[in-house]
């Protein structure tokens, strides 16, 4: 059986969420899939625990939910500290597994490339910024640059587009990408200030501490500008039009949601075209989704219309995509199945 050894660059929830889903399902994957998976390394924002035989996840896992950190790793083992370019270089993995938020992680994983390493990733700006030279490197070198956690999560609309629906010409996706802009207006629209609804998102952890990416609709944004690259070509993100929410009135919110017609951050996304907009929708469309829910709305020219509703954020929902992205990998680089 051969082995898959991987590099995990991020160990905060999404990271640990895969570490979990690896240790507790390791046994059906050997079963199912032939796969025999190991993780050599894993980095936090503190220290790199490395050992090239395989790591202990329960135990990496617990050393962290417990310190708060993996430089305290145990006295048994040697902790070093390096940074993810060093990772890349220097640790000897057949895939690296990006589950950070570093804006600046195309460099390393172009180097990984380079380096003939295969790179799963739930990291958005690389996918959004260096697309093409991302893709066409990986291509070229014939290894697996994989992103399906990077747009709603673990539901899987990277994979439809990229490998399910491919005699369909797309002419336009329709969504609403955003969880945390959906908590916060159905909150509203029950009666929160904004302030209140802002502040139960951020104890739920649904938002983040710096809500501004989600207010403003850049995360919605970069998800639909990777769904066009998909789907049609790599656009620039500075031709993405982008509106946010923060403009909004509670009262503009709760008279569309008596009207029927509740307030969604929406995306669209059409040949040549990206936008991200507040917009009025009708409460028994696909669109009106509640909670943390997505959804998208694929409209092609042979099928119709698809409709695509999934939990677009959670660790464990976020957890399939990146290690059904390993599996994936594991694929593709030992052709198991």
């Amino acid at each position: 059986m051969n082995s898959l050894s991987l590099s995990i660059i991020g160990f905060g929830n999404v990271g640990r969420g895969v570490a979990e889903v690896l240790y507790t399902k390791m046994p059906h994957f050997k079963k199912k899939y032939g796969i025999n998976i190991k993780v050599v390394s894993i980095t936090d924002t503190s220290a790199t625990i490395w050992d090239q035989e395989a790591i202990n996840l329960r135990e990496a896992i617990e050393t962290k939910n417990h310190f708060g950190s993996l430089k305290f790793w145990g006295n048994e083992y040697e902790v070093y500290k390096l940074d993810p370019m060093e990772v890349v270089k220097e640790i000897d993995a057949d895939v690296i597994i990006d589950v950070t938020n570093d804006k600046n992680a195309s460099k390393w994983h172009l180097e990984a490339l380079k380096r003939g390493k295969g790179v799963v990733t739930s990291n958005k700006p690389p996918v959004v910024f260096d697309y093409k030279e991302l893709v066409d490197l990986a291509n070229s070198k014939n290894l697996p640059y994989l992103f399906e956690a990077t747009v709603m999560a673990g539901t899987p609309i990277i994979n439809l587009l990229k490998e399910e629906i491919l005699a369909d010409s797309v002419k336009r996706i329709s969504g609403v990408f955003n969880g945390t802009t959906t908590f916060i207006l159905t909150s509203i629209e029950t009666g929160m200030t904004f302030k209140e609804a802002l502040k139960q998102a951020q104890t739920a952890g649904i938002a983040e501490r710096d809500p501004s990416n989600d207010l403003k609709g850049i995360d919605a944004a970069y998800k639909a500008t990777i769904l066009h690259h998909l789907a049609f070509y790599p656009i620039d993100f500075k031709e993405v039009h982008i509106e946010g929410i923060e403009n909004l009135s509670e009262e503009e919110i709760r008279e569309a949601k008596k009207e029927g017609t509740p307030f969604r951050l929406v995306a669209t996304v059409e040949e040549g075209k990206v936008e991200i907009k507040p917009k009025k929708v009708y409460e028994n469309g696909p669109l009106a989704v509640s909670g943390t829910s997505n959804v998208a709305v694929i409209e092609t020219d042979l099928l119709g219309e698809l409709m695509l509703k999934g939990s677009g954020a959670g660790i464990k929902e976020t957890a399939s995509g990146v290690v059904g992205d390993i599996i994936r990998a594991a694929v593709s680089i030992y052709k198991y199945l």
